[in-house]
């Protein structure tokens, strides 16, 4: 149940108003409320001197796990986990078990996320048990609550599917997520290059990353419908991306904080929590992402959040799962963008809530008077050592373990509740 609050003295953030100022901000019944309408007797006031206060960030791509892998992660201890990274909404992918290619598991998701710490989005199966042969059901499922169609974790190899996808997506509103990647050459188990060849490990080229982008952005251009990459990791990706946008292809773009700020160099010794899909990268293409960071080629940065037990991670390098949890040390990553004057404060918040929720297409990123109360509170300065025992999510495969942050998120709310508060 939400309180009337006041939050004072911060410095308030809005992009989407272009405001960026010092001031309070009244929160009544849920809602950002104009304070000229008089403020309640009974109000709570909460000093964010030194703070940001900024529309609630949204990870519009992330893993719960939920149904079928509840072990790894389940949406109550996810959207916690997400809560207290400052995300007041999550998009959480199709790749459960079942897969979400239906109304009845979409229906299934949106139901457990009523009791969670943040608003959860999900995003519905582009192919039925995201096998590429035939279309899941768009229609029902926008029904039933989704907000995008994507077959995360595996590509849709079928060209002429993905064609139909994006015409079919496109009739409902949808935003079509693409995870590209070329199968074929996606063999190994890191990125082909120095390290690969020094460790002994199969190696996965760039190639097959902009292989698949380049084929998404064709049939975006083909059809005039939109197309959203996702997790990008590559200067080749990066450099298809932005000239596509130059021409006007319909294509928004997202990358996540471990390729902007680690190489594969992480994986040596071996270490499983720096194995992933796409993979770590070199520092060519870090450097690529964080240019196409500054020059708005990348629409947002999004998580990946992918839970894994150490069942699946504490055995040898072959044979581990691909990802790492994100929630809680994406922002902290992403303000060292601002703090090495890459981007500005706005351009930060533009790519963690105001750009995600307009590709995703829902109400949010916004503390314009009247919208829900989805605000997080930043202490820019605060200082933190990312220790297993601080960590939320029930996994703890992070390759930034042990390492010092700077910038948390010291308050949630969602819809005027609050759901994390270290103030």
């Amino acid at each position: 149940m939400s309180e009337s609050l006041l939050i004072k003295n911060g410095r308030i953030i809005d992009p989407a108003a272009t405001v960026d100022e010092q001031g309070d901000l009244l929160v009544v019944d849920g809602c950002i409320a104009d304070p000229a309408g008089g403020i309640p007797a009974d109000i709570r006031e909460i000093d964010a001197h030194g703070c940001w206060v900024v529309p609630g960030l949204i990870d519009m791509h992330v893993h719960l796990r939920e149904p079928g892998e509840e072990y790894k992660e389940d949406i109550l201890t996810g959207t916690r986990a997400a809560a207290a990274g400052g995300f007041t909404g999550v998009a959480c992918m199709p790749n459960t078990r079942p897969v979400n290619d239906s109304r009845a598991v979409t229906s299934l998701i949106l139901t457990r996320a009523a009791k969670g710490s943040c608003r959860v989005y999900p995003v519905g199966a582009i192919s039925k048990s995201s096998k590429g042969t035939s279309l899941a059901e768009f229609g029902d499922m926008k029904e039933a609550g989704i907000v995008a169609v994507s077959d995360d974790g595996l590509p849709v190899r079928d060209s002429q599917l993905m064609r139909r996808a994006l015409e079919y997506a496109g009739d409902f509103g949808l935003a079509v997520i693409s995870h590209s990647e070329e199968p074929s050459l996606s063999r190994g188990v890191m990125n082909e290059g120095e390290v690969s060849t020094r460790l002994g490990l199969k190696g996965i080229p760039t190639a097959a990353e902009s292989i698949m982008v380049y084929r998404e952005i064709a049939l975006a251009e083909y059809t005039g419908k939109r197309i959203h990459i996702a997790h990008v990791s590559t200067a080749m990706s990066t450099d298809l991306i932005r000239t596509a946008k130059a021409r006007g292809v319909q294509v928004t773009a997202e990358t996540t904080p471990h390729y902007f700020t680690l190489t594969d160099e992480a994986v040596d010794g071996y270490n499983t929590n720096a194995k992933m899909n796409p993979p770590l990268r070199s520092e060519e293409d870090r450097q690529a992402i964080r240019l196409g960071l500054a020059d708005g080629t990348f629409d947002a940065i999004a998580t990946d959040h992918a839970p894994h037990s150490i069942l699946e991670k504490e055995v040898e390098f072959d044979r581990a799962m691909n990802g790492i949890i994100g929630l809680e040390t994406s922002l902290p990553l992403s303000m060292a963008l601002v703090r090495d004057g890459l981007i500005d404060e706005q351009r930060l918040i533009e790519l963690m809530s105001v750009n995600p929720a307009k590709i995703l297409g829902i109400t949010a990123g916004t503390l314009h008077p009247g919208a829900a109360a989805d605000i997080t509170l930043i202490n820019p300065d605060l200082e933190f050592t990312y220790t297993e025992d601080q960590v939320v999510s029930k996994s703890k495969n992070s390759p930034f373990l042990g390492w010092k942050l700077q910038g948390r998120a010291v308050l949630t709310l969602v819809g005027g509740r609050i759901t994390h508060n270290i103030l």
